[in-house]
Order: C-alpha cells, then structure tokens, then sequence
C-alpha cells in the first residue's frame, strides 16, 4: 500500500524522509558530476569570466526553486491518485473527471508520450551518472583514461545482472551512502564559498537575466546544459507513493536542495578563484577539482556508488512504470517476478532488464564520453517536463477548479520556462538528441498499437458473443454435467467467453460449476480486499466473478478465489480447470487500423506472456482453447 499517511509521527516521518534520499533524489543528486560543468565544456562552450560563471549559478539556483521546489515538490505532489504518483497514475486521475469530454483522449496520448520517453531516460540515466563518475578517475591520474570504458561497462553490467535477485539487502546500504555523498557534496562548496563569498551573489536574479542580456543566442543554447541541474525532479512525483508527500518535501527542503546548491556554488566559486590557465583545466571536470589532490580517489569512489544507486532508482522505476502500464492496458502481459516476498512492489521484468542493458551498453560504447551523453539526456527530461506541465494545466481547471486568474498566471510561468528548456535542447538533437526522441517515438508507437488493437479486438469479439445468462439456460438440460469446476477466463464483464463455447462445441460436456470470471484493472492504485470480489449466480451452478484490483496491485488469481465462500463452495485447486481463450488474429478487409500496425499488433499478441504467468494460474490445471478474430 502507498507510504501516505496524513498521521504520520514525527519519528516515522524522519525514517521516511531518510529513506527517501537513499532511492529517489539519487538521480537528481549526481547532476553536479556534469551539469556545470557542461555548461561551459559542452557543445557550446562559454567564456569563463566572473558574469558567465555567476549567470550560470544563478540560472540553476532559479531553476531548482521553480521546477523542482515550486512546480514538482510543492504542486504537483499534491496531484496524488489514492496516495501514487507518476504520470500515468496522473492520467488514470484527470481521466475519471474528463473521461466523457471530447478531449479526455489527449489527455491520454500526452500521459502515453511521457512514459514513452521515460524509456529513453532510463536508458541514458545509468550510462551518463557512471560515466561521470569513472571518468573522475582521469583526475586522479591521466594514465587510466583507457580504462574508463571498460570499468564503466563492468559496473552497469553487473548493476543489471544483480537485478534479479532483488535490491533488498544493498538496498538497506543506499540511505547512508546517499547521505554521506550529499554531506560530502555540502562540505565541498562550503570550503570555496568560504574562501571566495562574492559567489553568494548569484542568488540575485539579476545576474541569470544579465546573462542573457550579454550572450542572448549562446545563453538560450546554454539553457540545455542548465536543465541537467534538475534532471530526475519527474522522479520525486513517480515514487510518491513509496515515501509520501511530507516526507518527501521535508528531505528536499531541509536536506538534498541545501547539500546541492552548496556544491554549485561551491563549483562558481572554485573556478572564480583560479586562475585563468588553471580555470581552464579545472572547468573539464569541476566536481572532481573541488577536492584536495589527496581526496580526489576516494571521492571518485563515492560519487561512483552514487552514480549506481541514482541508476537502480531509474532501472526500478522502469520496472514499477512497465507494471503500471500493463495493467492499464497500454503494454501486452509480460513475465514479472517478484524479489521479495514482504514487499509487492519489489518487482523484477526480464524482458525490460536486459532490453536497458543492451541500449546502455551501445549508448556508452557509441558516445564514449559524458558530456556527448549529455547531449542526448536533456531533451527526454524537457519533454516529459513540458507534458507535466500540460497535465497541471488540465488538473487545475478540471480536477481542482482554480479561478482562471489564478490558474492561467501560475500555468503561463511553467510553460515559459519548460518551454524554453525544451527548445534549448532541440537544438541538441542532432549532437545526440535524436536518440531518446527515436526510443519515444517507438514506444510510443508500441504502446498505443497495443491500446488500439486490445479495443478493437474486444469490439469484435462483443458484436458475436451471446449473453451468458441466455447460454446457461439454453445449455443446463442439453450438455452432460460432469464433477468439478470450469473457471473460463473472460476479458469483458458480459458475454459468453469463446472458450466456453468451444468447450460445448467439442467436448459436449459442462462441469458441474462453471464460473465466468472476469479481473478488472481500476483507475486507481489500490482497491481494498472488502471490494475485491463481485459474484452474481445465474442458478444451476453457474456463476460470474468479477476480481477487482488496482493498476498497482498484482493479480494473483488463486489467492482470491481462496477468500470466495458465497460462490457453491469453496475452490479446491485440484479438483479446478481453467479454461483460456487464445485469439489468432486475421486482417480484415476493412482494417480498423493501418495493416503494418495490425500486424506489429499480431506480433505483440503472439509474444505476450500467456494468463496463466500474469495470473499466477496452476500451470497443471489450465486448458487453452483457440479462435479466429478479425479486427
């Protein structure tokens, strides 16, 4: 169940708020490794003087308390969907006020695009945060430079290896070194803020809009580095419901933004204080400079296990975002394994495993470098920044009914400055952009030819199915009964499943219960035990069930057919058969959707793990009978 719990101690509010700086601002917390960094070293480098350094602090001061602390930590938190976050628990939330609008359905195309590039963030998150990390290594000693591929490589390789096997037990160090990384963050710019407090004047916004004044095209080109700053803010709200919104708002505010802010203004007033030679080679890698020659390794090593935390963050929530999805019915069933038998959402996908591993392995071996990697993150981020953005827009004038006069003037701030991050970083799109633009463009296509083919497959299949409560009738006194239970698995909540058709048509028998049973995804997280089961009886031993369960929750069929007493008995496994129905599509003549896509959808179909996986059926139990569909 979600962590949101308006009686919070105080006590357990603080285990929270701990426990969240170790998961979810791991992502957010590696941005000094390269943000400021590319910022002057990047695609368009700046000159390196006292206004372009304290523009450019400035710049992330003002970003980091509009996007993060004003647009996500402190509005958009409290978009919650019975307690989760995430964008398409945002969606499923908008969607029940707006549903029968004529407009409900962009609503959703926006939702099904953002988790799209959530895709290509999560591939290029764990390979840029490593790779700025070992690349620290070169600091220390230039000679190792060959080896920074190759380490970087084995790190993310057994990142991805270990998942499997769960994050349980490394899980429970991630809180401390999280922790040590940011104090050792804020330490850092202390010493040179302390030794050069003329830096503390970037907190006037004056010096961020002077920056523009000075460089204008260069300063909006410079937006796409400064956007790296507040890379993984869309995190907070995804992982919502693991922390809550109080806890999660108290590690921000009173700890993680502080220890961040420290060391950018710490990384300003370092380069400030050098010399120009010295400032030069210093801006290749600033974090790294921060610290005394003596610390600098260690401080590799850290930063490097900071960097592989902030990736196991992403890898889960790309995991938690897939579940989500595919209970939603946007991607086909897939195999889910779960590593911990206490906590459901500790979950493992394969298929998406490896899928993120092979696209990280490539991204490093073809961009080579952080700052090329960088290139490519921004624009995944700022799209999914400006949909959010959108999505608030529709939730303060439908959902929360916000005076226009007050809506309008809030929602105009956050487009102008999503907005314009997002343009900065189309400028990148041919130095590396492209990338996670492609990945989205083919999720996307993947996410609604499946959403489209499961709609028109259930319209085709509702215009020839007979109401069951007619077939009960017409088959009791005309088909021999014989012992047991027949339980036929129906994906609409009416209708005679073609399975159970096929079986009369035959087998020319029926047990002696037959149970039409029928789960259903909500549009909310969780549904609670007392609404989970819906029987009708039909008399002379049929009976329908409807199981109910949240799009975060997992449907373990056989457990709740255990709590059923009102439906002739009780459910013995093995005295119990499953029937499945197995659709092999045909193209129709009139295609509901374009052939290409109804054949991508055949494909999608044909792959799909079956229902016995997803439903965690008695594999020595299940029947799977075939028919032909047409859509």
């Amino acid at each position: 169940m979600s962590a949101v719990n308006g009686n919070q101690t105080p006590s357990a509010k603080v285990k929270l708020a701990v426990g969240a700086i170790g998961i979810v601002f791991g992502d957010i917390g590696t941005s000094p490794l390269y943000a400021f960094r590319e910022t002057f070293y990047g695609p368009h480098q700046l000159t390196i003087d006292d206004a372009h350094i304290l523009g450019v602090v400035s710049l992330i001061f003002w970003s980091m308390t509009l996007v993060v602390s004003i647009q996500y930590v402190s509005l958009i938190l409290r978009a919650d969907n019975k307690g989760e976050g995430g964008t398409l628990a945002l969606v499923a939330m908008i969607g029940r006020h707006i549903d029968k609008s004529n407009y409900g359905w962009i609503t959703v195309l926006l939702g099904v695009f953002a988790t799209a590039l959530f895709y290509g963030d999560s591939m290029i998150t764990p390979a840029v945060s490593v790779l700025s990390a070992v690349e620290g290594l070169v600091v220390v000693e230039r000679r190792l430079a060959p080896l920074v591929i190759p380490i970087a490589l084995v790190l993310l390789i057994g990142l991805f290896m270990i998942q499997k096997r769960g994050t349980n037990r490394i899980g429970k160090l991630f809180a401390p070194v999280m922790l040590t990384y940011f104090t050792t963050l804020a330490v850092l710019g202390i010493i040179h803020i302390i030794q050069t407090p003329g830096i503390l004047a970037a907190l006037n916004p004056w010096y961020a809009i002077n920056f523009f004044v000075l460089d204008k095209w260069l300063a909006f080109l410079a937006l796409g580095s400064v956007v790296l700053a507040v890379t993984g803010s869309e995190a907070l709200y995804a992982d919502m419901g693991h922390f809550g919104r109080g806890p999660m708002r108290l590690s921000w505010f009173a700890f993680v933004m502080p220890c961040l802010l420290l060391n950018y203004f710490g990384q300003g007033a370092m380069i400030i204080g050098l010399g120009d030679a010295a400032a030069a080679e210093a801006i290749k890698n600033p974090f790294f400079f921060l610290a005394p020659e003596a610390f600098r390794l260690p401080l590799v090593l850290l930063a490097t296990a900071a960097t592989v935390i902030a990736s196991q963050a992403v890898i889960s929530g790309a995991f938690s975002i897939t579940h989500q999805a595919i209970q939603l019915g946007f991607i086909p069933r897939l195999s889910i394994l779960h590593t911990n038998q206490q906590h459901h959402g500790q979950i493992y996908i394969p298929l998406v495993n490896w899928a993120l591993l092979v696209a990280v392995i490539l991204l490093v071996l073809f961009f080579k470098n952080s700052s090329n990697l960088a290139s490519a993150y921004g624009i995944a981020v700022t799209g999914a920044m400006l949909i959010d953005t959108c999505l608030m827009a529709v939730l303060f004038m439908a959902v929360w009914k916000w005076k226009w006069w007050l809506a309008v003037p809030a929602i105009s701030v956050f487009f102008i400055v999503d907005g314009a991050y997002f343009a900065a970083n189309a400028a990148k799109i041919p130095d590396g952009g492209w990338f996670p633009l492609l990945i989205g463009a083919i999720a996307f296509t993947l996410l609604t030819t499946w959403a489209r083919g499961r709609r028109l497959m259930r319209m085709r299949m509702r215009e020839a199915e007979l109401p069951l409560d007619i077939f009960a009738k017409s088959a009791r006194n005309s088909t021999a009964r014989v012992p047991g239970t027949a339980i036929f698995m129906n994906s609409g909540s009416s209708g005679t499943p073609s399975a159970l058709l096929h079986n009369i048509k035959h087998n020319k028998v029926l047990h002696d219960r037959v149970v039409v049973l029928t789960v259903k995804i909500a549009d909310v997280p969780y549904v609670e035990e007392e609404n989970r089961v819906v029987v009708t009886s039909l008399d002379d031993g049929f009976y329908r069930v409807v199981l109910n369960y949240g799009f975060m929750q997992e449907t373990d069929v056989p457990a709740a057919l255990k709590t059923i007493e009102m439906c002739g008995g009780p459910f013995e496994m093995m005295k119990t058969s499953f029937f499945l129905s197995r659709q092999t599509l045909l193209t129709a003549e009139k295609p509901g959707m374009a052939i290409w896509r109804e054949k991508l959808f055949a494909w999608m179909m044909r792959n799909a793990a079956t229902p016995m996986d997803f439903f965690r059926l008695p594999t020595n139990r299940v029947v799977e009978l075939g028919s032909q569909v047409e859509i």
